[in-house]
């Protein structure tokens, strides 16, 4: 029969062939066809093509042959087998032109029986998992050899593989039988098979109701897509070479090398005998050719490519097979979308924990060896095995995590750096010219902070809090609110060049995203205007201008309208503070009654934390109806998109409290007898005698603690609970010894699915948490400390969820960190602003300079030392005349108190003009104006200077990709040539050699 004849490959319907078998045996009849196997030389021999047996089994086929549809963006199958010839046999292969074209393989087994038996996760057989047996492709061979038979045993009881042993499961598409949407599904399942991917259905040990469909890609499809994708893989070992050195040089290496010989070895890096050495990034990489086949270096087909690249080419093919005819009806995701499928997900590697240690038997697999070496918690203090992370989760995963450890890498300085400065006002409170005089004031009495319930008190009474006031606010302040602006320019550059240095190491450099495809919800808006694609040149939906302008200002509007939700939830907080200080002071229990503004910021912040989670609830929601409502093109528009609005809302919602206690506490109050009111009834919150930034550094620790907590639990208490119940019910119905048993699909099925939004959640966390680092430093300089430390928790935390609480997500790759980068530019120009006005506005930085230099006992000399400030509580403190009080703020006293301070810079009551400011206060203002621009402006030219000086590539990085690209041409080049030779070899043998030969 002519190939073209067999273009359109007829199947048997799905319920003649779900057929129920009690066991498995060798003499079962399955619905199979092997195709022609090739066996490639690793040096550039010719292809020898071996025909396999085929086994069949008759197939009752319908008198109407099913119609199988066929995507036009996906390559042409070689040769596809008509299902009717199954029985009485079909050509090996057919020769068209000279190319040899070998038949796409359809191999449907299925089984609905009781339960298949997992005693213990078996070994992979990956030679990547046992090291010292890495580079040599004799050893390798004899191992795969010795140990062929033990894998074959094993792997059908690992629930790894098909029921034959010997196909490795790629894929796990879930549905319930009960689903209505079954002809979509036969359709679907057809074109699966059309595009040679083996098939077997097994029905769920828990759930009879519930199908686990298998699928495996064979070498065949693998090697066809993985040229179509453009998928690099090695080809040769990496040749290394040193620069010459100085003789002074290498005599200096090689003493500091003898001096490292006597200190021990590093702790926070694994011994290499506890990792594989993995191959790929030991080897120059190219785009994977067939032609060019013999080039790569293939120790053994099954693990050429790995698990991941497997995963990612299988729903590459189902994102692009049609279930029904239709421009639109294609696509995996659809069919998950309207509950044709339940799930999809690729399998775990086995089970992450073993009976047998990791040193003395080496790892069961490599989920095993990420549990031992990144997931369980007593490895916190060593780096991460980035190459094993991107090995089995991806490079958009690995990049995630590479991100998170560089930034807590970083986090090591600024917290030292904080914490010294924190000890530095430890050490020097002794010594505080301020607090002394605090603490001594007992004879200066304050002014109320509230209308009637409110005391007097004396100044001495504020001790504590001037003391703790002294630990954040000192001397120190600036330098590291400096220093905390470079370090986040620091950190930023130097994740430019360590991301390059990763996509280098992961041939991520030249890799560029695919056209992405038109999300479904865009087609079906815009699918009758259609305009041609420039870069594909096909027709596909479009949006108009107009409708898109009109789109973007209503999603605008709705972001500016819970901004304001946000400033309404802010002034109900405000209005809190304001009634309950009054409350408070008149609270029975004296412990409360003495400390009535502490209490109103304590109880306030708890509010305010429990209002900030609830309106997160609703932001997600409001996110996802604007980002729905705008349309956007593409799945990284749509991403782009909501990412921005829920960092925006999120931002807003967790700062909004924090920068009005920075900013707007106790600065529009008025003063005592004219002062400024809330709906001309409730008086506006004084700040502390103490000053504001109290109650700004416990706003920031109060929110950071518990939102790192809140957000630690709910990432892995709530999979734990859920897995936990989940368990416990398969226990009840089961026996406590079924799970064992389970094949790993069923275990997997039962673990939790990734989030919907991938990586947000993780990204978005860590974003606001650099936020609080470097926005409000200046006032709170322990916050890089405390953002360590869950940090070095957040890692390992993180890592054990997607080790062993969530399905394996799907491999993907990336090139960055995306629309997240942008935000931490951002952020890190919003910090400079901030802590200027947090040193010039909250903080008495500028009013204690500006009397030590103008008004103090050291004025005109230019000194500001501890003996200048003398004198300044005294000069920062206005007297106010007790009968001026409006009579619903005067408080309730015996009368014997003439006069009381508050803090402001007016003129005694006895003056010309009774309470009007003074000359310091003008000069204090204008030095606030002039220490904001002048350090915005001094700390932008240093970071724009850094961001200058420090390269986006390393040197040697630069040096190394010119070196591999001239080696890789030298090699493709030399190949060739051997080839060519080679063939003019045989030529010559077989006396066919022309005069005319190149070279």
């Amino acid at each position: 029969m002519p190939p073209a004849e067999l273009s359109e490959p007829v199947s048997c319907p799905a319920s003649i062939l779900i057929t129920p078998v009690p066991s498995y045996s060798s003499s079962q009849e399955t619905i199979s066809e092997n195709t022609a196997g090739i066996s490639l030389s690793i040096h550039g021999a010719e292809k020898q093509i071996r025909n396999h047996h085929k086994r069949s089994a008759p197939c009752h086929h319908t008198s109407e042959r099913l119609p199988v549809v066929r995507h036009s963006s996906l390559p042409t199958v070689r040769k596809s087998i008509n299902m009717e010839e199954s029985s009485s046999g079909s050509p090996d292969s057919a020769v068209t032109n000279g190319k040899v074209h070998h038949p796409a393989i359809k191999d449907v087994n299925i089984f609905f029986d009781g339960s298949e038996g997992v005693n213990s996760p078996s070994k992979d057989d990956d030679s990547l998992l046992h090291p010292g047996n890495l580079t040599s492709t004799s050893e390798d061979r004899s191992r795969l050899e010795t140990g062929k038979d033990g894998v074959k045993e094993t792997s059908k009881l690992s629930g790894l593989f098909f029921r034959d042993g010997k196909c490795r499961i790629d894929y796990i598409v879930v549905y319930r039988k009960s689903s209505p949407q079954t002809e979509k599904r036969e359709v679907f399942e057809r074109n699966i098979r059309a595009e040679g991917l083996q098939m077997e259905k097994e029905s769920s040990i828990t759930n009879s109701d519930v199908i686990f469909l298998k699928l495996h890609a064979p070498w065949e499809v693998l090697c066809r897509y993985a040229e179509l994708m453009n998928i690099r893989m090695p080809f040769r070992r990496k040749i290394y070479y040193l620069h010459r050195r100085f003789k002074f040089m290498s005599r200096m290496e090689k003493r500091i090398s003898r001096f490292r010989g006597w200190l021990p070895r590093k702790p926070m890096k694994f011994d290499k005998d506890t990792l594989p050495d993995l191959e790929e990034n030991d080897s120059y990489t190219a785009p994977f050719s067939q032609q060019r086949i013999h080039h790569f270096i293939i120790h053994n087909k099954d693990t050429f490519f790995n698990n991941a690249t497997r995963s990612r080419i299988v729903h590459h093919i189902l994102q692009r097979i049609k279930y029904e005819e239709g421009k639109n009806k294609i696509g995996l995701n659809r069919l998950l979308s309207n509950n044709s499928y339940e799930a999809a997900f690729p399998l775990h590697e086995g089970s992450y924990r073993s009976k047998n240690s990791i040193r003395t038997h080496g790892a069961d697999n490599h989920r095993h060896l990420l549990y031992e070496c990144w997931a369980w918690w007593g490895v916190w203090y060593k780096y991460q095995p980035l190459d094993l992370v991107r090995r089995y989760f991806g490079e958009k995963i690995g990049l995630y995590f590479a991100w998170l450890g560089w930034y807590t890498g970083m986090l090591f300085p600024a917290a030292f750096v904080g914490l010294l400065v924190f000890l530095y006002g430890v050490f020097t409170l002794d010594y505080c010219q301020v607090s002394k005089e605090v603490c001594q004031a007992s004879d200066i009495i304050m002014c109320p902070l509230c209308d009637k319930y409110c005391p007097y008190m004396k100044l001495s009474d504020s001790c504590v809090y001037a003391k703790v006031t002294h630990l954040f606010d000192n001397g120190a302040t600036v330098f590291f609110a400096v220093f905390m602006a470079v370090w986040a320019t620091v950190f930023l550059e130097f994740w430019k060049r360590r991301r390059a240095v990763i996509a280098y190491d992961w041939d991520l450099i030249d890799w560029e995203e695919e056209e992405e495809e038109i999300r479904p919800q865009f087609e079906a808006k815009y699918s009758k205007k259609e305009r041609v694609n420039p870069i594909s040149g096909k027709p596909e939906p479009y949006q108009a201008f107009t409708d898109k302008c009109s789109r973007l200002i209503v999603s605008a509007s709705g972001i500016f309208f819970m901004i304001l939700v946000v400033i309404a939830a802010v002034f109900g907080i405000v209005i809190y503070r304001v009634v309950t200080v009054s409350t408070f002071a008149a609270f029975e229990w004296a412990l409360i009654r003495k400390n009535s503004q502490v209490a109103t910021t304590g109880t306030a912040v708890c509010i305010n934390f429990c209002i900030i989670m609830l309106l997160n609830v609703l932001y997600e929601k409001v996110a996802l109806i604007l980002t729905n409502l705008e349309q956007p093109r593409t799945e990284s528009e749509w991403e782009n998109s909501f990412t921005l609005k829920m960092f925006l809302f999120q931002f807003v919602n967790l700062n909004s409290s924090t920068f009005y206690i920075a900013f707007f506490l106790g600065r529009f109050t008025g003063r005592p007898g004219a002062y400024l009111r809330l709906i001309n009834k409730w008086k506006l919150e004084e700040c502390h005698p103490s000053g504001c930034l109290i109650d700004l550094c416990m706003q920031m620790g109060i929110i950071m603690v518990l939102k790192q907590t809140w957000n630690n639990f709910m990432e892995l208490g709530y999979p734990l609970i859920q897995n936990w119940w989940t368990r416990r019910r398969l226990r009840q119905e089961h026996g406590h010894e079924a799970k064992a048993s389970f094949p790993q699909w069923e275990k997997d099925f039962n673990l939790q699915p990734m989030n919907d939004y991938g990586l947000f959640d993780e990204y978005l966390e860590m974003i606001l948490q650099f936020g609080f680092t470097t926005i409000f430093v200046a006032a709170f300089p322990l916050a890089p400390l405390l953002a360590l430390l869950n940090n070095i928790i957040e890692i390992r935390l993180d890592a054990y969820k997607f080790v062993t609480q969530w399905r394996r997500p799907l491999a993907s790759r990336a090139k960055d960190i995306g629309i997240w980068y942008g935000i931490l530019e951002g952020i890190g120009i919003l910090s400079v602003i901030t802590n200027a006005f947090v040193i010039a506005v909250t903080s008495d930085f500028i009013p204690r300079l500006v009397y030590a230099y103008k008004y103090g006992p050291c004025a005109g000399q230019g000194q500001a030392g501890e003996k200048c400030m003398v004198g300044y509580v005294n000069a920062s403190l206005s007297v106010f005349q007790v009968s001026d009080f409006e009579n619903r703020s005067e408080p309730k006293t015996d009368g014997s108190i003439k006069y009381c301070r508050y803090r402001d810079y007016r003129d005694p009551p006895n003056s010309k003009e009774p309470y009007s400011y003074t000359l310091q206060f003008w000069h204090v203002l204008a030095a606030r104006l002039a220490f904001i621009i002048v350090f915005e402006h001094m700390v932008f030219t240093i970071k724009n200077l850094i961001s200058y000086l420090i390269p986006d590539l390393p040197k040697d990085l630069r040096d190394r990709m010119r070196r591999e690209k001239y080696l890789i041409q030298e090699m493709m080049y030399e190949a060739e040539l051997d080839r060519l030779q080679k063939e003019r070899n045989e030529r010559k043998k077989n006396g066919k050699s022309h005069h005319n030969e190149w070279p």
